[in-house]
């Protein structure tokens, strides 16, 4: 049974370290534009007229590096919690505390994977004040940092229910 288990869950922790590999690089490359725009915007107001489009931009670069970094920390499980009851129980209580704490997540991911989708559809019409941008693709991030965080929940549900084990693999580990 181990074997299956590792052959079934292999595929679903390939996809969690494909997304990180596409997300890590992308919040990286924002967080190097958002020092670019502000330095920008400081250096503009300092020594000639204000760019106007710089503060629009940086505000847009934090909205995404937030969401999308939250999904980092969450697939990391550097969210706060507090654990200290559910790191007390024997083991098969632990994995069902874990896995109902799994599914409370995964639902609330879910209804604002639904709730992003509308917001963002009721936003479709407006447009940015500076760079006349559809408020669209802002907004987009809601709902797609939800469902891979989502997907994460999902992958960390099966590797408890098959393994008993869903803490982050050795490479997402810091040294200490």
């Amino acid at each position: 049974m181990p074997s299956l288990a590792h052959s079934l869950l292999r595929p679903l922790q390939w996809s969690e370290r494909a997304l990180d590999a596409v997300i890590a690089p992308v919040v990286f490359t924002a967080m190097a534009a958002l020092i670019g725009v502000i330095t920008l915007q400081i250096l503009s107001r300092v020594l000639f007229t204000a760019v106007g489009w710089t503060e629009e931009v940086a505000r847009f670069l934090l909205v995404w590096i937030t969401f999308l970094a939250g999904t980092l920390a969450f697939r990391r499980g550097r969210h706060i919690a507090v654990t200290f009851v559910v790191d007390a129980l024997p083991g098969l209580p632990r994995r069902l505390a874990r896995i109902a704490a799994l599914l409370v997540a995964l639902g609330f991911l879910l209804a604002l994977v639904v709730i992003g989708w509308e917001y963002m559809q009721v936003q479709s019409f407006q447009k940015s004040a500076s760079l006349r941008v559809s408020m669209t693709w802002i907004y987009a991030v809601i709902p797609l940092s939800a469902a891979i965080m989502a997907w994460y929940a999902l992958v960390d549900i099966a590797t408890l229910a098959l393994n008993g084990d869903a803490a982050p693999s050795s490479d997402d580990e810091e040294a200490p």
